[in-house]
């Protein structure tokens, strides 16, 4: 076998002979190793798989932190979208309410004097009736549907405005519906 030239000078005692020797082979068998980590395919493999894990680990983690910031932002969108659709609620509830006691003061400005003094002596009437059966309720009624009872009452008396309010309207209603029929 023919070796090429080389670039180095030929030792010139057997002691220099021998280190070049141990050089030569130190550095064979570096570049075999070199030779050897190409031809493991089942080694870069790995080394691959394990820097696309670290890369698909990295962008995971900023989608996923995209996502948490996204999500924040929509909440807090939500949540103003929540509070401006309540005061709109709230305003439009306040408007209806005017408009309902507008009304209710229409009517009753509207009803004649014959109806307004009909209305009041059945309201009259009314609480006479309603003194006696509370009292006989008194007598014969047992303490917890008593109770229950003076619990609705109160309520009532609670908001008396809106009952006669209402009781208005139906007077005038039925009055109208009265009238057509």
């Amino acid at each position: 076998m023919t070796q090429p030239p080389h670039d180095e000078p030929t030792a010139a005692n057997p002691e220099e002979l021998r280190e070049q020797v141990e050089q030569t082979r130190a550095e064979l068998g570096q570049t075999v190793e070199a030779l050897a980590a190409k031809a493991d395919v089942k080694a870069r493999t790995q080394e691959k798989a394990a820097e696309v894990k670290e890369q698909a680990a990295a962008k995971a983690t900023d989608v996923k932190e995209q996502a948490t910031a996204k999500a924040a932002e929509v909440k807090e969108q939500a949540a103003a979208k929540a509070a401006e659709l309540k005061e709109q609620t709230a305003l439009k509830a306040g408007e209806l309410k005017a408009k309902a006691a507008e009304l209710a003061h229409q009517a009753q400005d509207k009803l004649p004097d014959p109806v307004k003094e009909k209305a009041a002596l059945a309201a009259e009437q009314a609480r006479a009736k309603a003194g006696q059966a509370g009292q006989l309720w008194q007598d014969k009624a047992p303490e917890p549907v008593r109770k229950k009872t003076a619990q609705g009452a109160q309520l009532a008396r609670d908001n008396r405005k809106a009952l006669l309010v209402a009781t208005g309207v139906a007077v005038v209603a039925w009055l109208a519906f009265r009238r057509k029929g």
